[in-house]
């Protein structure tokens, strides 16, 4: 496993950089100029060995917070947005200073999730992004902070999700999520005796429970972020790395294959582009509650699902919507493309597929979701 993950992260082409504010902030939570300077001249270094490199940036706020000499975070959404907004422009202005120092160019890119959204501005976001790196320019990503309201109030793991989203957008690549963690720990960190974890071949039940509240057993911490984000990448066949931000040297130790931080393996069976975007970077209008032969088919069989399956509709979606799919403990299984309206779902329900046109007065589908429009989280 060892010489997996060092072959992996030799020869990964396209870097995904996630980069979170912790790992760009010292103690006072303002911005480290020097801290950028140095993950910069980094990414530089990894384009000098032929690496195409994308950078997917947190720390605007706390970039505005310093620029304004604040005496803290803000705390309500307008001033945050604004601060934001001023906080953006120097970030990228410590970016670009040290890039030309290499004759080399950011490129500051602003998404939201409505860009990742719909599948067309999807599509365009990624011809761009092939683009700026065929010209030899470092993209630099964060979220648009200004009108991303839900993103703001995010106390961690801010941009792990968008930085999963990126990864998909760009076949064959490595997601390395720079954080102020060492890696994946095989126990409650704060136990003497434990150890980060090199190599995870597979992100299982296992896995997840590193990660939960033994009390409680809800997920914790921004540890639980990054795991979901690293389950759905290694699902469409491309690696994870999760390694301490302010390591000395982290991004190019890491092109050597040193073993430092947490490799996720990719899985054999990969997602095409088309499922990626159902499955991670689409908005979801709904949920659908299945019983247990609807999950069963689905995960184990590789079945479409049938309206007999579906115990409740949740939510106001049309045909075509991508909607969520859940067991019936609330644990969500898959994502798809439904073929039927909410208020067609709760006529048709529970029913078998032969009936569907007795009750609706026709019946263009027997699925509600064609297996080859349902993502499954297996």
């Amino acid at each position: 496993m060892m010489d997996q993950r060092k072959q992996l992260l030799v020869d990964a082409d396209v870097w995904i950089v996630k980069v979170g504010s912790r790992s760009l902030t010292g103690d006072d939570g303002l911005l480290d100029r020097e801290q950028v300077a140095n993950l910069a001249r980094q990414l530089v270094k990894l384009v000098e060995l032929g690496k195409r490199v994308v950078l997917v940036s947190s720390g605007a706020v706390a970039s505005g917070v310093g620029r304004l000499g604040l005496p803290s975070r803000p705390t309500d959404l307008a001033t945050l947005q604004a601060v934001a907004a001023i906080g953006q422009t120097h970030l990228i202005q410590v970016y670009e200073q040290t890039f030309s120092q290499f004759n080399r160019f950011a490129a500051q890119v602003l998404l939201t999730a409505s860009e990742l959204d719909d599948r067309v501005a999807y599509l365009n976001v990624r011809n761009t992004l092939n683009r700026l790196l065929e010209m030899g320019c470092i993209p630099i990503i964060n979220e648009n902070d200004t009108v991303a309201v839900d993103e703001l109030k995010t106390t961690f793991g801010d941009n792990d999700r968008l930085a999963g989203m990126v990864a998909g957008l760009l076949e064959g690549s490595l997601l390395v999520i720079l954080s102020d963690v060492t890696g994946l720990y095989d126990r409650d960190p704060n136990d003497a005796n434990a150890n980060v974890i090199a190599s995870v071949p597979k992100i299982d039940e296992s896995v997840e429970e590193l990660v939960r509240d033994r009390k409680t057993g809800v997920s914790k911490g921004g540890m639980a972020s990054k795991l979901s984000t690293a389950k759905f990448v290694t699902m469409s066949g491309q690696s994870v790395v999760i390694a301490w931000g302010r390591e000395p040297d982290v991004l190019l130790r890491l092109s050597r294959g040193e073993e430092i931080g947490t490799v996720f393996l990719p899985q054999s069976k990969t997602l095409t582009p088309r499922k990626r975007w159902i499955g991670f970077s689409a908005q979801t209008a709904g949920r659908l509650i299945v019983d247990q032969g609807a999950v069963t088919a689905m995960l184990t069989n590789g079945r479409s699902l049938l309206p007999i399956g579906i115990q409740s509709v949740e939510g106001e979606f049309g045909k075509g919507d991508v909607v969520s799919v859940h067991a019936s403990d609330g644990t969500e299984i898959a994502r798809g493309l439904v073929n039927y309206s909410a208020d067609q779902l709760l006529r048709i329900r529970g029913c078998r597929s032969d009936r569907i046109e007795q009750i609706l007065g026709q019946c263009p589908y027997e699925e509600v979701i064609h297996r080859d429009n349902l993502t499954v989280h297996s």
